[in-house]
């Protein structure tokens, strides 16, 4: 059956390295990869931003954007998410449109409140007001795209004629799309602006099984503002790994998903949990928060969450390091030739001509092979009819002596 939503491909970009790794080589290697997705016909990759906890290492998602940009020809950039609550609104907008125009309007704006609560704590904020810190941020930045001198006081930031002073490079601005976890507060966020909404934990058990309520909420939202939802700019996350076999897949990651089930497990409350005693990451493959093998386990992964959530417009693997970077590379080769082909319905022309001839080959080769026949027999009379006239000529200049 075919998508009505051809379904775009991408990464979500945190990123996670272990501490035994060397940082400055371990970012390289992110830039590193966005270039090797950006060959592969990868769409998007989202870059994170984390101050804290040392294992989420990019603190400047516009930072990283600018030089991954200049790598890269047709991949698109977003910020995966700038966390509004600690940023001026106006400082935050004009980073986005300068990169709007860098970039010539290959970057996105994901937002969010920010996830880390060790972030918060070291910017002295409350995480029970950083929610609507993020509506208020998200509202004064969409009046700046819009052009708007925004004179504005609240409790963390004081605007005075503040006006961006380029406006966006895409019409009218670039995309924006909405952190959605578990919480109904990207749901609304979205329904209400008309934004776009990232999924981050869709895999997950609690996201799993938000993921049609906030889309819900959302829906709901938008139609009380005169706006309608649109499914091509939901976007669901989840991790992956690729190899042709599940066994070589599962013997892959353990160069280091030990070290971020370690890390994810302490701080992030959404952490895939064990409950039935088996050994973790066993666990994960069999509830399905994480695709562990082939192509095949990654193509009944999205028609599950199809299933669940309806048509949506990209997943975006959660980038991990859970395998070297060579079997990283791999796998993510292995989902563009196998797995995006049939939510692209990249070949359903072709399969519809392969099922076509293969159900007339039989009479479609019977009648090629009358053709070959019949083109023998012609050449048979023909060189015979020649070889006649030949003799005849011979025969009568012969007389003609």
């Amino acid at each position: 059956m075919s998508r009505t939503i051809s379904m775009r491909n991408g990464i979500f970009l945190a990123p996670f390295h272990s501490l035994d790794q060397d940082p400055t080589e371990a970012l390289h290697r992110d830039l590193e990869l966005i270039e090797n997705l950006d060959r592969l016909g990868y769409e998007e990759a989202w870059i994170g931003e984390h101050h804290s906890a040392g294992f989420e290492i990019i603190a400047s998602p516009e930072v990283f954007i600018a030089a991954a940009a200049e790598r890269t020809k047709n991949i698109r950039l977003g910020t995966g998410v700038v966390s509004l609550p600690y940023h001026n609104p106006l400082m935050t907008a004009n980073r986005i449109i300068q990169l709007d125009h860098q970039t010539r309007g290959r970057v996105m704006l994901g937002v969010g409140p920010g996830l880390l609560p060790s972030d918060a704590m070291m910017l002295g904020i409350d995480p029970m007001i950083q929610r609507d810190r993020m509506m208020e941020g998200l509202k004064v930045i969409m009046r700046l795209f819009n052009g708007e001198v925004v004179t504005e006081k609240s409790d963390w930031y004081n605007l005075i004629n503040a006006r961006a002073h380029l406006l966006p490079y895409t019409k009218p601005h670039p995309e924006i799309a909405v952190a959605s976890a578990v919480s109904p507060s990207g749901g609304r966020a979205a329904g209400k602006y008309g934004l776009g909404m990232l999924c981050v934990a869709a895999t997950n058990a609690y996201g799993f099984d938000a993921l049609a309520t906030n889309w819900q909420v959302a829906n709901e939202i938008a139609a009380e503002n005169g706006r309608i939802m649109d499914r091509s700019r939901l976007r669901l996350v989840g991790p992956v790994h690729l190899a042709e076999t599940r066994e070589q897949a599962r013997k892959n990651v353990e160069y280091g998903i030990r070290q971020w089930l370690e890390y994810f497990n302490r701080l992030n409350p959404l952490a895939p949990k064990s409950t039935t005693g088996k050994d973790q990451i066993d666990d994960m493959i069999d509830s399905g928060a994480a695709v562990i093998g082939t192509p095949a386990d990654a193509i009944a992964q999205v028609q599950r969450l199809e299933a669940k959530q309806g048509e949506f417009g990209a997943f975006l693997q959660l980038a991990h390091n859970w395998a070297s970077f060579e079997n990283t590379i791999k796998s993510y080769d292995l989902w563009a030739e196998h797995v995006a082909p049939v939510f692209k319905n990249a070949n359903i022309s072709r399969q519809a001509s392969y099922d076509w001839t293969m159900s007339n080959a039989h009479d479609f080769m019977g009648q090629a092979m009358n053709a070959a026949a019949a083109m023998t027999q012609k050449h048979a009379q023909e060189r015979a009819a020649k070889k006649h006239a030949n003799g005849e000529s011979a025969v009568a200049r012969a007389a003609s002596k």
